[in-house]
């Protein structure tokens, strides 16, 4: 009976890689930029305002007067980028990366236990998950033989595809928390909404857990073993081991202070005393904000580089990780205008209040913030545009507002996937294409959908309504 199972297995693994590939082949083909779906976004939104009833002329400075009304917000995201990245490359991250390679022995085993790293280091930052699991892909695959490479890849991309925006660099959530990066419009829907409505909630715990164990579990099962693994030496790809690029000294006197720590650790001092104030006075993590975030990875980094020359050259190769962002964000907040002018927002909130009750809210924005994300890949940017229509209508029907929040986090990451937009620094340190990944993330997202959904209809109904908190 086993021996009948098994092949059947095997042979629907391959149509789901099949399937998989062909996808990942018809997006590298058909989809633009990302860049270039917000534009259209902008293209789409413009002309609904123009059927509204607006000029060209008042659609164009409800966009020109917006357009930069996300700046603190869009440096923000810049610079989870950028904290990330440094944190992740720092010589004694590294170290310990080659210390945890250690451990897995098995192909099945390895590709479980990258998985879980990537997943749990998503949770500190998606920027740090993205660079931290490249590194760590590369060195078990050094170590354990027979590993399949597409599996492999898809494993360590698990962080940006389920879990990462129930972490702590959640852009909605961190963005709702401070006040001064809330536009105006949206603040008065909503207020601001703690963390202790979004992320520190045992609801948010439960997700997590949830969907880390079946991400493991799926990854499990679906890796092949040593025998039918595809590895990475069967394409040529290997990984080598690389020299520690060294800072080298001072060689001049002005050079002096670039190579020696005495800055940093004044620096990381100052930074220690103002992070232990804050959480000590504001009641531990639920004092994090963006800023708060972001300063404490900086702070880190230095720490973990030791010289300024050593931090500055992290920091020079993560800045063109954060084009994307600077470009894209602006283009957001335009229609972030244009939606508010126009009175599209009321229009889509009564949408949603007309297709939906109080317990089927939360299905239905998830849904469509899903969909809506494999055109947007923007976690931060695209909850701009969706927040004040979707939170107008949480209100209507007394929906937690802290929920739809999480909502939309949860449902962000599921077109993640299959969207190669966030894969790029994985990618570029892996060798792999996305087209590799597609097979197995698209397995992950099968079953990712309907557990997710089914978790956001069941966990809202354990929070009450939540008035708009106005500060």
């Amino acid at each position: 009976m086993q021996n009948e199972t098994r092949p059947a297995q095997q042979e629907q693994m391959g149509v789901l890689a099949r399937l998989g590939a062909s996808l990942a082949d018809w997006s590298e083909r058909w989809f633009p930029d990302a860049y270039v779906f917000a534009a259209i976004a902008v293209a789409i939104t413009a002309v609904a305002a123009l059927l509204m009833g607006r000029t060209p002329m008042q659609v164009g400075v409800d966009f020109g007067k917006s357009f930069w009304s996300l700046i603190p917000f869009t440096m923000q995201m810049a610079f989870v980028v950028i904290g990330g990245y440094i944190v992740a490359v720092a010589p004694p991250v590294k170290k310990l990366v080659i210390k945890l390679a250690a451990f897995p022995q098995t192909p099945k085993g390895a590709v479980t236990y990258v998985a879980f790293m990537a997943m749990v280091a998503s949770l500190l930052s998606w920027g740090f998950s993205l660079i931290f699991a490249g590194i760590l892909t590369r060195e078990v695959s050094k170590r354990v033989a027979g590993i399949d490479y597409r599996a492999m890849g898809a494993a360590a991309y698990l962080g940006l595809g389920s879990i990462w925006a129930l972490g702590l660099s959640s852009s909605a959530a961190l963005l709702m928390a401070t006040k001064a990066s809330i536009p105006p419009a949206l603040y008065k829907i909503s207020g601001t909404i703690p963390l202790e409505e979004t992320l520190l909630t045992w609801q948010n715990l439960v997700m997590i857990i949830v969907l880390v164990v079946l991400s493991c579990w799926i990854c499990y099962v679906s890796c092949p073993t040593a025998d039918k693994a595809k590895t990475a030496e069967m394409i040529g790809l290997r990984y080598a081991d690389e020299k520690e690029e060294e800072i080298g000294k001072a060689q001049t006197p002005g050079e002096y202070l670039e190579y020696s720590p005495i800055l940093t650790i004044i620096i990381v001092l100052l930074g220690v005393a103002f992070l232990w104030n804050t959480f000590s006075t504001k009641g531990g993590l639920a004092a994090m904000d963006l800023n708060v975030y972001n300063f404490m990875f900086l702070i880190a980094g230095m720490a973990l580089h030791g010289t300024p020359k050593s931090f500055l050259k992290a920091a020079a190769k993560s800045v063109p990780m954060t084009g994307g962002v600077l470009l894209q964000f602006p283009l957001y907040a335009g229609i972030f205008g244009v939606l508010m002018g126009s009175g599209l927002c009321d229009v889509l909130a009564h949408f949603f209040v007309s297709v939906s009750n109080h317990d089927t809210l939360p299905v239905i924005v998830g849904i469509y913030s899903a969909v809506l994300g494999l055109f947007l890949p923007s976690g931060g940017g695209k909850w701009i545009v969706e927040a004040p229509y979707m939170l107008q209508a949480a209100n209507e029907l007394h929906v937690n507002l802290g929920w739809i929040v999480q909502v939309y986090n949860a449902a962000e990451a599921l077109p993640n996937f299959i969207n190669p937009f966030w894969m790029l620094p994985l990618l570029g340190l892996t060798g792999v294409k996305a087209r590799d990944l597609a097979g197995y993330s698209i397995l992950q997202l099968m079953f990712h959908t309907p557990v997710v959904l089914i978790m956001l209809w069941l966990l809202a109904k354990t929070l009450p309504y939540i008035p708009p908190i106005m500060q």
